[in-house]
């Protein structure tokens, strides 16, 4: 004890510029938006490169699990491909003008928390890649979350398991929308909401997003009503959702982006300027 109080007196101005330097520094970020977003853009790109390393160790060892699962969809996209092409060459249609309005852009998970109440997902893919705030993220068993933070070479998600999270979603088979939310009691199981009364809902029932949106196409994967009950005005049904995806085990996801929802935004800005 006596050597590290000798030690603070000998050095006591050095540590004196230290601290002082510290909170020139911070003062200065707080103070200067421009110092902030560089100092965050530098602590995304940083953190990122961790967050890579720790991933490639994990990685390493779930090979032959991502090399079956990537396996499966490719193989289930190949036979709707070919379902595809079967129907179009029975009504003649010319499939080179055929365009999907949707791109999609791959990504690994390099973090991942689902224990907190606002969770974060991070990816290695960025700026550089076209990725942008708002676009959808899902993997090839359902929805992940919505594209909320990017810098040059990294993104973070909002992740589904976060309670700012409301995404549009219905029944599959009866078409009753409802917002998709998360009470923060299990990360496997969302909550869907605001279904009304009517609503002839049965355990097993799937749920899939709503297209009401220009983030998600309709018909994407959430999971399976697992129970359900009366809200207390006895006029909507609150839904709880088995998630086809395990957010606890996240490796590859898909950035979806809508090409036409800018004109779409544009539009519907337009139309609230008139009224």
């Amino acid at each position: 004890m006596q050597q590290i109080i000798f030690f603070l007196i000998r050095n006591k101005n050095f540590l004196l510029f230290i601290v002082l330097f510290s909170i020139s520094i911070f003062l200065t970020i707080q103070s200067h938006s421009y110092h902030k977003n560089n100092f965050v853009n530098s602590s995304n790109s940083i953190t990122g490169g961790i967050y890579t390393i720790k991933s490639s160790i994990t990685n390493y060892f779930n090979l032959r699990e991502e090399n079956e699962i990537l396996i499966d969809e490719n193989t289930r996209i190949r036979i709707q491909l070919e379902s595809y092409k079967s129907k179009v060459v029975n009504q003649n249609i010319d499939t080179n003008s055929i365009l999907s309005k949707y791109y999609f852009v791959s990504a690994k998970v390099i973090n991942n928390s689902f224990s907190k109440t606002k969770n974060k997902i991070t990816i290695d893919k960025g700026e550089r890649d076209s990725i942008q705030l708002d676009l959808g993220v899902i993997t090839s068993k359902g929805i992940v979350g919505i594209i909320d933070n990017v810098s040059n070479k990294y993104a973070t998600i909002q992740s589904i398991l976060n309670t700012n999270s409301q995404i549009n979603a219905k029944l599959k088979n009866v078409k009753h929308f409802g917002s998709l939310v998360w009470n923060t009691e299990d990360p496997n199981v969302i909550q869907l909401i605001d279904i009304p009364r009517l609503a002839p809902v049965k355990i097993g029932d799937t749920i899939v997003t709503g297209g009401k949106s220009t983030i998600f196409p309709e018909g994407i994967l959430i999971g399976a009503v697992i129970d359900f009950e009366l809200t207390e005005d006895k006029n909507s049904q609150n839904l709880n959702i088995q998630l086809f995806n395990d957010m606890t085990n996240l490796q590859h996801v898909y950035i979806i982006d809508n090409l036409d929802s800018q004109e779409i935004i544009n539009l519907e800005k337009g139309l609230e300027n008139v009224e």
